[in-house]
């Protein structure tokens, strides 16, 4: 049961850092244009890494 809660969390958590990526791509390419980035993609990266890694196998 935990474990349910858990990667249902983890997705819900995933699919937020989707769209908090996609409303934040103007500030991202804004600041990309200033010469620096935003490090949302290592964020998602880490997220989609621990929601597949509690995945059942």
């Amino acid at each position: 049961m935990i474990s349910r809660v858990y990667r249902a969390t983890l997705f819900a958590l995933y699919q937020l850092c989707i769209v908090i990526g996609i409303v934040a791509m103007p500030l991202a390419i804004a600041a990309r244009q200033a010469g620096f980035t935003l490090p949302i993609h290592r964020l998602l990266s880490n997220v989609e890494q621990a929601y597949e890694t509690a995945q059942p196998r």
